[in-house]
């Protein structure tokens, strides 16, 4: 039994006909009756009722049609995961990535691997504020990055969702906000923050939900490292959103004053995605795509 005789039944029980069959596969109709003729004198049993339009299957046809089916998609599967490995994809790939991205998705690993699965990918990495990256892929100056979702992106890249997390507001112990037995929004107006610079994806989050709720705020310093941050908020300088996977020493040192608050009301967050450009991708971009993915889902 053949895996073409298979496919050739498959397409004369679904099509009904053997002219339809035979187009469908692209041969020829007495090729057709031939395969199904050799698979049927293999099975000693007839799979069709000659004469009959459209095609009426036997008892025997109708019992063969579901294993058929997921013997011709195993097959099918099996050359995709070989072509996968086998398959010799050459050429450069220029991705991005933003500062905080191994906190977020573990892309140390999907560019380890996928290296290895293709080793005549020479790997190009930038490491830029997400505007900046988001920009260059929408223009073909990268192949795709591993950045944060801003609003700006949305129609001008494709995004594949990654990771999430949620931001928490960062104040010392002898705060007022501290004390408070929940904090909402309009508590902060008017605080002085540390903040990111205004290029990174949780500054462009904050930034729009301040302004979409009508809360001021004043920025007194912005840096772009979460250590320094963190030791700015803990000497009291301000306050601030971080991600709250972030895993610093000064969170649990014995002496720190930092506290870290939930916001009641609103949902502060930041994503991690996958951009790629809309059309035109390098063939090595749509591989590490499918790569990440892959790894992500499994």
């Amino acid at each position: 039994m053949e895996l073409r005789q298979l496919r050739h039944f498959l397409a004369l029980a679904e099509e009904r006909g053997l002219i339809r069959a035979a187009r469908r596969e692209h041969i020829v109709q007495s090729g057709l009756s031939y395969s199904i003729a050799a698979l049927e004198r293999e099975l000693g049993t007839e799979l069709y009722v000659r004469g009959t339009r459209p095609v009426r299957l036997t008892a025997a046809g109708e019992a063969l049609v579901g294993p058929a089916r997921r013997t011709v998609a195993t097959a099918a599967e099996a050359a995709r995961a070989v072509h996968e490995v086998t398959d010799v994809v050459t050429g450069s790939l220029r991705v991005g990535v933003i500062q905080a991205a191994q906190h977020l998705v573990p892309f140390v690993e999907y560019l380890a691997s996928f290296a290895e699965l293709h080793p005549g990918v020479d790997v190009h990495l930038l490491q830029a504020p997400v505007l900046t990256m988001l920009e260059m892929v929408a223009a073909g100056e990268l192949d795709c990055a591993i950045a944060a979702t801003v609003p700006e992106a949305v129609g001008r890249v494709r995004l594949v969702p990654l990771a999430s997390e949620p931001l928490l507001l960062a104040c010392r112990a002898d705060h007022r906000l501290a004390a408070l037995p929940e904090v909402v929004l309009a508590d902060l107006a008017d605080e002085r923050f540390v903040e990111v610079h205004e290029h990174w994806g949780a500054r462009i989050v904050n930034d729009a939900t301040f302004a979409a709720a009508g809360v001021p705020r004043r920025i007194v310093c912005e840096v772009n490292e979460w250590l320094l941050f963190l030791e700015l908020v803990d000497a009291g300088l301000g306050i601030g959103f971080v991600p709250a996977g972030l895993d610093y020493p000064i969170l649990t040192r014995a002496d720190s004053r930092l506290r870290l608050l939930d916001v009641a009301d609103v949902d502060f967050a930041r994503h991690a995605v996958l951009a790629l450009p809309t059309s035109d991708l390098n063939p090595a971009a749509v591989r590490f795509a499918d790569h990440v993915c892959r790894l992500r889902n499994g």
